[in-house]
């Protein structure tokens, strides 16, 4: 994570899209956001860092930590089912090597970001030694790669009409499900996305 958006997440201003769900509209064109949703981590009038809740990762969350050596390949049918089906998603295009767990307020360490009063956000692998040995959050999500924006960049695509914004739903942040979070997330707002208009600004 470069050091705006890093800084971002440190920083106690609060934009007006901080802790939403940003929803893609029908005609966005850009591949890598078309039909997400997007939970907001920060915002303000220096940019905005985001994690796509709805791109799944080929990999399991066993299978990476048998990568990173974190869990023997013996020892993945012992971990509990809450851990061995929390999904592994695909965060965004930048910084897509890197993994970042949205979680629960209940785990903590010295690299925890508050991100609401209720969800945090740790980038460390200490976060995942704690999963694996079952003492990490009750409800925990790994993101490889972010989304991020440049002062102004985000408000100038809602704008546009490529974006609609609406406030997040910590049960979508957490499901493992994926394929139908878009339409819950408009559903959330009492909207049937097939109803809305495809013209809109390019992201």
């Amino acid at each position: 994570m470069d050091k705006l958006h890093e800084s971002l997440l440190g920083d106690e201003e609060r934009g007006c899209f901080d802790g939403q769900f940003l929803l893609a509209m029908p005609g966005l064109s850009d591949s890598n956001f078309s039909r997400t949703v997007i939970f907001i981590c920060a915002h303000n009038s220096s940019g905005a860092v985001g994690f796509v809740l709805n791109r799944d990762q080929p990999s399991s969350f066993a299978e990476l930590m048998i990568q990173l050596e974190l869990l023997k390949p013996e020892d993945a049918g012992e971990l509990p089912n809450s851990v061995a089906a929390m999904s592994v998603q695909t965060g965004g295009p930048v910084d897509a090597g890197r993994g970042f767990v949205l979680h629960s307020n209940d785990y903590k360490s010295d690299a925890t970001l508050p991100v609401t009063e209720k969800l945090s956000m740790t980038a460390t692998v200490d976060i995942l030694r704690a999963i694996v040995a079952g003492k990490g959050p009750a409800r925990a999500t790994l993101m490889l790669g972010y989304s991020g924006w440049g002062a102004g960049q985000l408000e100038s695509e809602v704008t546009a009409n490529g974006w609609l914004t609406c406030p997040a739903v910590e049960d979508i942040i957490f499901d493992p499900v994926l394929d139908d979070k878009y339409d819950r997330a408009f559903a959330s707002m009492g909207i049937d996305p097939a109803m809305l208009s495809s013209q809109c600004g390019e992201a």
